[in-house]
């Protein structure tokens, strides 16, 4: 995990505050200000206190941590920062705090008035469950549990999207063309907003003279307008710069467009592009990208784990893709943004002691205290009986009948028979989609449900035109219906490309006729 002492501002922290946080966050305009959540629910800040985005109740800096009593115990899962600076959270409840710098009322209580402890956000959102929120440089979007959008404080730009150039001083629902549409992440960049919609469709709104919503234009929009140049193309995950966005897709591309003064499009050049431009990865697959509406640093995390970065760099200007050491995209912003910033609201936990999952995972395939191995494929993995019987019915009830030392497995492969035992040990798996077909298979043989929904995100998250087939046909085999389901709007999405490929040509009969009658319902096949 992430080492938080990365930031120098957490460099006076002792040892035994900084085991305990579980969550960070740093900002401000040298990165100079931090908020940092405990495993017991308590909340701290410290730093130059710039405005009161500390929320502490007066402008003090502290280079000492001070509780933060309004949000000890409000279980955070979203934070955003503005320039101000202004700071937005979203708790596990669905509520949302603001505090902070409030010139342009983005802090959402009607007034210009500086916030100086946490208040709640109420007009308009009082029966909303909010689950994420964004910041730009003087205002703030919120996303709610039913996919609508709300935004409000500066707007010269049209980034507020109410069809004027107003500032609003309260939450409103950004309607207009994202009406009866459901949205699934945002990002604000300095004067601008992006959305994505859960069809994959992107949509921009606010300032655009450096082309940051890809709209082929330079001109502000003071509503949504869709990225028409990403039709056909499924968005995931958006990202924003001060003036560039980078937005990933479900095959793991990553395009980008607007400002490239730092190289920060990735595009080997510095000019700007107002349109959505494909990043050459090398044919790496990518699960994260990263920006921050105040650097011009860009970054992104391939399947792999290896962590790439570009744009401004401590300085530089780095045009392609830069491959580091990093494990982690929020190591990029630590070590080379300016500021030195978080990107988002991040995890940390200490790496000098062992917790109990820890110690478990461990320990797996360990024959040093091991009580019991498979041999599978010819290939030992070592285990401990105890913990098999507490973690696995299957494994209870075997275990109870035998004393054996050894068992033979004749079913499963090795590769996916290490990994069912693996879960056991650490809640987690780590294959390729298609391996994960063998386990998903496993886990609908033992009746391990949970084993079985991990399998279904792993080989949602790895499909692509050449194996969405496949993974279709296994989807059906196992009964994984929200798979089945996955998978079948992503060959609807993608159907030219998907009915060329040979897995579609060496299909089930039957289930090639049930595909062609449900994609004609969908109006697949319509000019």
């Amino acid at each position: 995990m992430l080492d938080v002492g990365k930031w120098p501002v957490f460099a006076l922290l002792p040892l035994e505050e900084l085991r305990l946080i579980r969550q960070a966050c740093v900002y401000g305009s040298a990165g100079n200000e931090a908020l940092y959540v405990t495993v017991n629910d308590e909340v701290f800040g410290l730093g130059t206190n710039c405005s009161g985005c500390l929320g502490l109740g007066d402008v003090q800096s502290t280079i000492e941590p001070r509780r933060i009593e309004a949000l000890c115990g409000k279980k955070i899962v979203s934070l955003s920062y503005g320039t101000g600076p202004h700071v937005v959270i979203a708790t596990a409840d669905g509520e949302v705090y603001a505090w902070g710098h409030n010139g342009y009322s983005q802090l959402g209580n009607g007034t210009t008035n500086q916030g100086l402890t946490p208040a709640q956000v109420s007009t308009n959102l009082l029966n909303k469950k909010v689950t994420e929120v964004a910041c730009g440089s003087h205002h703030t979007i919120a996303l709610t549990s039913e996919g609508e959008v709300y935004a409000w404080g500066y707007n010269n730009s049209g980034q507020v999207g109410s069809g004027s150039t107003a500032n609003q001083p309260t939450p409103r629902r950004v309607s207009s063309c994202l009406q009866n549409k459901v949205v699934v992440n945002i990002a604000c960049g300095q004067l601008c907003s992006m959305a994505v919609l859960d069809n994959g469709e992107a949509y921009g709104w606010g300032y655009n003279c450096n082309g940051q919503l890809g709209l082929g234009n330079n001109g502000n929009q003071q509503t949504p307008c869709r990225i028409a140049a990403l039709q056909g193309i499924n968005i995931v995950q958006i990202s924003c710069g001060y003036a560039h966005t980078l937005a990933l897709t479900d095959e793991g591309f990553v395009y980008s467009w607007g400002a490239n003064s730092y190289g920060q499009l990735g595009t080997g050049n510095k000019s700007n592009q107002a349109s959505p431009t494909l990043i050459n990865m090398d044919k790496e697959r990518m699960v994260e990208v990263a920006a921050c509406h105040s650097t011009h640093t860009s970054a992104a995390k391939t399947q792999s784990g290896q962590v790439l970065m570009w744009g401004q760099c401590r300085g530089q200007a780095v045009a392609s893709p830069h491959l580091t050491y990093f494990h982690s995209t929020d190591d990029v912003f630590a070590c080379f943004a300016t500021p030195a910033v978080t990107w988002h609201l991040l995890a940390v936990e200490g790496d000098d002691y062992l917790t109990v999952a820890q110690s478990l995972k461990k320990e797996f395939d360990s024959p040093e205290i091991s009580d019991l191995k498979f041999l599978v494929d010819g290939k030992c993995i070592h285990v401990h009986k105890a913990l098999l019987k507490i973690r696995c019915e299957h494994f209870r009830a075997l275990l109870n009948e035998t004393d054996d030392e050894s068992i033979e497995i004749h079913q499963f492969s090795y590769l996916v028979y290490r990994a069912f035992l693996e879960y056991l040990y650490t809640d987690t798996i780590s294959l390729a989609p298609e391996d994960a077909i063998g386990l998903l298979d496993l886990a609908t043989y033992y009746r391990e449900s949970r084993l079985k929904r991990l399998c279904q995100e792993t080989i949602k998250r790895g499909i692509s035109e050449e194996n969405a087939i496949a993974l279709l046909s296994a989807a059906v085999k196992y009964e994984a219906r929200d798979l089945e389901e996955f998978c079948f709007k992503f060959c609807v999405n993608h159907m030219t490309a998907v009915t060329q490929t040979q897995a579609f040509a060496d299909m089930d009969h039957d289930l090639l006729k049930n595909f062609i009658s449900k994609a004609s319902r969908y109006g697949a096949f319509k000019n």
